[in-house]
């Protein structure tokens, strides 16, 4: 057997002003044939896994490029039309193929293109033609359009939120990859339409039962070969936004779109359930200060580059410096003219400086003071899961008793290893202030004595049913009280 491998994945948060060219993939990753590293990245495990599954059963892997770009705004055209035809022109040399197994995120948008990835797939069926086996591994906050679903034979999809099972879900995806060509399954996908859009942390309940529900259908069901919640994005404003349900079952179609519809009107009549209790900054802070002990994680949900926002939003910190908070640690805030300047002072300088909410409205004040440069890092990085995660040069400042880790490429905190690679011990401090989601839970929930979501400012757009969309659809929930109507009943 030869299979063609490749990677092209970011997630596209339409409303963010930071716009993404070919140097924001090369920061996060860029890998052409063959050069990608042995770790994966949350959207490359298909062709880490594919080098494992490739070598045991004496197949060919022929390698294309791999690139991801962390999460913003939208993509440069040229920089998508160049990545994609690329990868296109790799596949072309390497045909004939018996499959084509791909690592994506979802929820891209380009300049002119509104469904890059479903722009991507059409182009290679067209490639392969319609009996070559075509399938991806997506993250589930991505867009499932139309396009897509036509094009591909099966996704398979994170099922975890925070994203830890991504080598896992690769891991299925091979599976079936394999006993569909050794001719044992034929798959078939199955889609429904919950006509929602939520937010689904598998930390917490009801998703964490959900998902535990589909791992055993999947083990019990021998009919069954995959099922998978496309969460949806609803920073991305295009016009197939929302929740859909994925049942990938042995040429059973009927009763994947049964399932597929069963499930999905489970997570409809848990809707406005699922998300995490969220506070301002005002009693995040409040609360931490009271506790007995620390850490206490305060998560500045909403200012998540992992989102796409810029992560340099000052509110939480500015709220700590009125109380006058002490042994507090933060990381990390985006400022890369912040960080040359710490670089050029030097370890142990003692500068003023000015730093953050610098990207857009709604982000907090820039803070200024004399700040002790702590330390500097070049080429600093972080652990996730499996994974390394690179956030750029780096300083860590001191202001007032605050330490804090100031990045020069934007990505959300994943692990506490992001301080003790600026020689910062998490576990020793009071608070901890981290930009992210959900996705530091995992990492986190191992040393936090409390963790606090705190929405503060308004750097994302959180409310699906006040954001300012222009494309997306108005037929799901929360636009509408009752999207389907008699058709539940």
């Amino acid at each position: 057997m030869r299979i063609f491998t490749a990677a092209l994945a970011t997630e596209t948060n339409t409303f963010s002003p930071i716009c993404i060219d070919r140097r924001a993939f090369e920061d996060s990753l860029y890998a052409p044939p063959g050069t990608h590293p042995q770790t994966p990245t949350l959207c490359t495990a298909p062709i880490t896994v594919g080098r494992r599954v490739a070598a045991e059963k004496g197949w060919t892997l022929i390698e294309g490029t791999a690139t991801w770009a962390d999460p913003a705004g939208l993509v440069n055209r040229a920089t998508y039309e160049g990545l994609r035809d690329e990868i296109l022109d790799q596949l072309q040399a390497a045909m004939p193929v018996d499959a084509v197994v791909l690592g994506l995120h979802g929820a891209m948008v380009a300049a002119g293109y509104i469904d890059p990835e479903g722009d991507l797939l059409t182009r290679i069926r067209e490639i392969i033609g319609p009996d070559v086996l075509l399938c991806a591994e997506l993250d589930p906050h991505s867009h499932l359009t139309a396009k897509r679903v036509t094009a591909a034979d099966f996704f398979v999809v994170f099922k975890e939120f925070p994203h830890t099972d991504f080598v896992a879900r690769a891991e299925d995806l091979w599976r079936i990859t394999v006993d569909t060509l050794e001719g044992r399954v034929k798959p078939v996908m199955s889609v429904f339409d919950c006509r929602m859009i939520d937010v689904f942390p598998t930390s917490r309940e009801p998703m964490r039962s959900f998902v535990d529900r589909l791992m055993a259908i999947e083990a019990k069901d021998e009919d069954v070969l995959s099922l998978s919640v496309i969460h949806g994005f609803m920073a991305g404003d295009v016009p197939e936004l929302g929740t859909k349900m994925i049942a990938v079952t042995d040429a059973n179609p009927e009763k994947g779109a049964r399932l597929a519809r069963e499930l999905g009107l489970e997570l409809f009549s848990k809707r406005g359930t699922f998300m995490m209790p969220q506070i301002d900054e005002k009693e995040a802070v409040s609360r931490a200060l009271a506790a007995t002990r620390g850490p206490v994680v305060i998560a500045d949900m909403w200012d998540n580059p992992g989102g796409g926002t810029a992560g340099d939003s000052t509110v939480i910190v500015e709220e700590l410096l009125s109380r006058g908070a002490t042994d507090v640690a933060v990381g990390m805030i985006w400022d890369p003219i912040a960080v040359q300047l710490c670089m050029a002072a030097g370890e142990g300088a003692e500068i003023p400086l000015r730093f953050g909410a610098k990207s857009a409205p709604g982000t907090g004040n820039p803070v200024d003071g004399l700040v002790e440069v702590v330390r500097v890092v070049p080429n600093a990085e972080m652990r996730f899961g499996e994974s390394v995660a690179p956030f750029g040069d780096a300083a860590h400042i001191r202001l007032r008793d605050i330490d804090i880790v100031l990045s020069s490429v934007r990505v959300q905190s994943y692990d506490p290893s992001l301080f003790t690679a600026l020689s910062i011990d998490p576990q020793s401090k009071r608070i901890l202030v981290i930009k992210s989601t959900n996705h530091f839970y995992a990492a986190f929930s191992k040393i936090a004595s409390e963790i606090l979501y705190c929405s503060a400012g308004s750097p994302y757009p959180n409310d699906p049913a006040t954001n300012p969309y222009r494309r997306a659809r108005r037929d799901i929930w929360p636009m509408t009280a009752d999207p389907h109507g008699a058709e539940v009943a």
